[in-house]
């Protein structure tokens, strides 16, 4: 052992392989004391810490027959033949018996006792003695030192100052296969891997020169038979003596590869739930089928995947049955691609939009046909010919590096539609089980989704088509008016709404004008447009002053809650140019006079259409030959962040006289539609412009 202390001159401490120790060892706690006898019993050699357990000091002990100075009377005989076993026999004798001490207690002690021979032959006895009660203390505590590092479930071992293995117990044994035999005497260069060996020796000198222990490290080693890395927590301590000198280390391992596998998977659980927390979001913030696609395709890469592509049955988006037996091809419609950087491996899928037959053998198909997640951990040479289109498309997977793939279905309402397809290149790991659980999870969810946009594109079309059959041909009036319409359903993103125009002809070649809105949108909307339509088409036809006409509609549109409607109806009377306007809660019409400042013809509002108020007015504007009137719905001039009279008054200013003032009806319709409607509008329009014929 060291000795950090520089030895005094002449002391033998400075000789190579000897120290001192401080006060404080093992020795000094025990306080051990030497006694010796003569043949005769009396003592002729005292110690310091004999005189510290009898209390006797060397002056009063010296010369001195040692039976009747220290032993009870009553035990006198025996230890008098205990002594003459020793001096006589030369038979060692250990135990313990009481004594009495100066101050006239008895007291146990400890004797170790044997026979000593000097050089003129003479024969004495000495004893070593020490406390028994201090004794049995030390002597339970290494036991119990010894039981517990032996019986320990952690691996212990001690090294010395030199980084040596001293002591090692069987439980290390088991945990680094490395028998006891083999530890002792050897550094962790001999036992651990290079790799860890670097930066265990540079902890334990740390340790060993500081005193600061290193408690609870995780340490990461070799497989277990599962083939998932080991886990243990160590930690060191740095052993001192009483006087505080370092004796050396000791190391304690525990093997916590579940408590590891265990926080891995928490993680991994939160981490996938994080991903399901952040797909809620930003899957299906449209109705619309290819932009949900690429949603789900983005949320993939490149957490999951580094190449995400959506492919749905192309049957899915025509609305017929998308069902296929295994052995049967499959057509697909690509709706999108995500890479986390350039690759060639996005050359080889088929571009958003694309449709494609794909027979039986590809994976793809077989995931749609038998609606379960399709898994090639390893993907070799043979299989790209089974996940690319073609020849072509294999060898550029091959070359993007394409190592581990993954295709699950989309499946809604118990309905496949297609699948999600990934691909990993420069993540290393394969796809494994938790990643097919995510995959599915995500899939799952954005299932839903890309079904909503899929059913509600479907109503769309419906609704549009429904609405388109009902709307006027002006083209087919015989009128004396010139008419130009336009009618523009609302943003991809929205549902069809109610807006409608129509041109009637009446009797006396007078013309009906009506622009409606029903309140609300989708298939019922447009029906119940169809409704007012012909309702309004029949009421024309008698003759009736517009704020009649708006009477029987607001009775009629009362009988078809929920909806309601704004309307306005005009009547041009060519014989008198002048017309005639009523207004159930709609926007003003524009009356442009030829040459003139245009202005809104503002006829007494009442309530729209269904609230069976049933009052409204009628007002009269004269209308010339080269006059222009511009009858609109809202969804014309309305925004979400524009007041509406701001807005009434960029119509106006459209419609002053200027370069533009001859143009064509058909064009006024274009250049108003085109400078007031906003891109991505939420409501649909109807728009209808009209001049008297010369």
């Amino acid at each position: 052992m060291r000795n950090h202390e520089e030895p005094p001159e002449g002391d033998p401490g400075g000789a190579p392989g000897v120290s001192l120790s401080p006060p404080g060892g093992l020795l000094d706690v025990l306080a051990v004391g030497a006694v010796v006898l003569d043949a005769r019993g009396r003592i002729v050699l005292w110690s310091p810490q004999a005189e510290q357990l009898f209390g006797y000091s060397a002056e009063e002990a010296l010369g001195r027959y040692a039976a009747p100075l220290l032993v009870p009377d009553e035990h006198t005989e025996v230890v008098l033949r205990l002594f003459d076993q020793v001096v006589r026999e030369g038979r060692s004798w250990a135990g313990s018996f009481p004594v009495k001490c100066r101050d006239g207690r008895i007291r146990a002690l400890e004797f170790r006792n044997m026979r000593l021979n000097d050089d003129r032959g003479d024969v004495y006895a000495l004893g070593l003695v020490t406390d028994q009660a201090t004794l049995r203390e030390v002597e339970r505590s290494l036991a119990f030192s010894g039981r517990l590092v032996e019986q320990s479930p952690m691996g212990i071992a001690v090294l010395d100052t030199e980084l040596r293995y001293v002591s090692v117990n069987p439980t290390l044994t088991r945990l680094d296969g490395v028998s006891a035999e083999e530890h002792l005497g050897r550094t962790v260069h001999d036992i651990l891997p290079p790799r860890h060996a670097r930066d265990a020796e540079r902890v334990l000198r740390q340790v060993l020169e500081t005193g600061e222990p290193m408690i609870d490290r995780e340490v990461l080693g070799g497989e277990t038979s599962s083939g998932e890395g080991h886990a243990w927590s160590v930690s060191v301590f740095r052993l001192d003596d009483a006087g505080g000198r370092p004796l050396g280390l000791t190391i304690s391992v525990t093997d916590v590869t579940e408590r590891h596998r265990t926080a891995r998977q928490a993680e991994q659980a939160r981490q996938r739930l994080s991903h399901l927390a952040e797909a809620s979001v930003r899957i299906g913030t449209t109705l619309d089928l290819d932009q949900t696609a690429r949603e789900l395709a983005q949320v993939a890469v490149p957490d999951l995947a580094d190449i995400a592509a959506v492919d749905v049955l192309d049957a899915a988006v025509r609305d017929q049955p998308v069902r296929i037996p295994e052995e049967q091809t499959a057509t697909f419609r690509a709706l999108a691609l995500v890479t986390d950087y350039p690759t060639v491996a996005a050359d080889a899928a088929d571009p958003p939009g694309h449709v494609a037959r794909y027979g039986a053998e590809r994976l793809v198909t077989r995931c749609v046909a038998t609606a379960e997640p399709v898994v090639v951990p390893a993907v070799r040479d043979e299989d790209l010919r089974y996940i690319a289109r073609d020849e072509h498309a294999a060898a550029l997977l091959a070359r993007a590096g394409v190592h581990s793939y993954l295709a699950v279905p989309l499946i809604a309402r118990g309905e496949v539609l297609g699948a999600l397809d990934l691909k990993r290149t420069r993540n290393p790991k394969p796809f494994d089980r938790d990643d097919i659980i995510l995959a599915c999870e995500l899939a799952g969810r954005a299932a839903v989704c890309i079904d909503n946009a899929r059913l509600y594109r479907q109503q769309r079309n419906i609704a549009l088509t429904l609405q388109r059959s009902m709307l006027p041909t002006p083209a087919t009036t015989r009128s004396a008016l010139r008419v130009a319409s336009r009618y523009q359903p609302a943003g991809a993103h929205s549902e069809v709404g109610g807006d409608w125009f129509d041109v009637i002809d009446l009797e006396g070649g007078s013309t009906a004008l009506v622009v409606g809105d029903v309140m609300g949108s989708g298939i019922n909307a447009a029906a119940t447009m169809g409704r007012l339509r012909t309702a309004t088409q029949t009421l024309s036809r008698l003759a009736l002053c517009p704020s009649e006409v708006l009477r029987h509609l607001d009775q009629i549109t009362t009988g078809l809650d929920p909806f309601f409607a704004t309307c306005l109806y005009a009547v041009h009377d060519p014989a008198r140019r002048t017309c005639k306007l009523a207004s159930a809660g709609h926007l003003p019409s524009v009356l442009v006079p030829a040459g003139g400042e245009p202005r809104l013809l503002e006829p007494p509002t009442g309530a729209p259409l269904g609230t069976g108020v049933g009052e409204f007015g009628t007002v009269t504007v004269d209308l010339h030959p080269g006059d222009r009137l511009v009858l609109y719905t809202d969804g014309l001039i309305e925004t979400r962040h524009d007041d509406i009279d701001d807005r009434l008054r960029v119509l106006l200013d459209l419609l002053r006289p200027g370069p533009d003032s001859g143009e064509s009806l058909e064009k006024l319709c274009d250049r108003l539609l085109t400078t007031l409607r906003h891109p991505g509008n939420h409501d649909d329009v109807a728009l209808l412009v009209t001049s008297p014929r010369e």
